[in-house]
């Protein structure tokens, strides 16, 4: 099924290890395949699962909006193993499947979201289809609804659960297709 198996989570002997597994089950993202796949390096899977968990419970922007444009990226990308895991927590929040859906589509003339949260899909969106188009002026209009480090917060979400989502795609023999 995969390029590179999973390993056994019985063959995993790090404590610290299994303890990020245990708060990512409870979170509901990553998914096990992944993490079992990683788990192959310890010490790079636990570096990855702390930086993805942290991403997921901490922060000063809303992790439904996160959420949202992690989804968002899935989907543009065409990706369904990703498209498909929601976040617990996210759900928790009051995240729903209409809104992740007008997120990766019309969410530009949607009165679901408000001004801010419509740059910040735009900035995921963007950062996809055309990074040439953010900008200063892409930056400026940011910067009307989120701090330097929220902007911070969001770029640094979507490089790595998109560079994660890119890297996991191929692994799986059929590419996700």
């Amino acid at each position: 099924m995969f390029n590179i198996e999973p390993i056994a989570i019985d063959d995993i002997k790090d404590p610290e290890l299994l303890d990020l597994i245990k708060q990512a089950k409870e979170l509901g993202v990553p998914d096990e395949n992944f993490i079992l796949i990683l788990a192959r390096v310890p010490s790079y899977a636990k570096a990855i699962l702390k930086t993805m968990l942290m991403s997921h419970t901490q922060g000063n922007v809303p992790h439904s909006l996160k959420e949202m444009m992690r989804i968002q990226l899935a989907n543009f990308a065409g990706d369904p193993y990703f498209s498909k895991l929601r976040s617990n927590r996210a759900l928790a929040q009051g995240l729903t499947e209409e809104q992740i859906a007008s997120a990766s589509d019309d969410y530009e003339d949607s009165t679901d979201f408000s001004e801010a949260e419509k740059v910040a899909l735009r900035f995921s969106d963007q950062m996809y289809l055309d990074s040439t188009k953010v900008n200063k002026e892409f930056y400026d209009e940011m910067k009307k609804h989120y701090s330097d480090a929220q902007i911070m917060e969001l770029g640094g979400f979507m490089v790595h659960h998109y560079g994660m989502q890119v890297f996991m795609r191929t692994l799986q023999k059929s590419n996700f297709k």
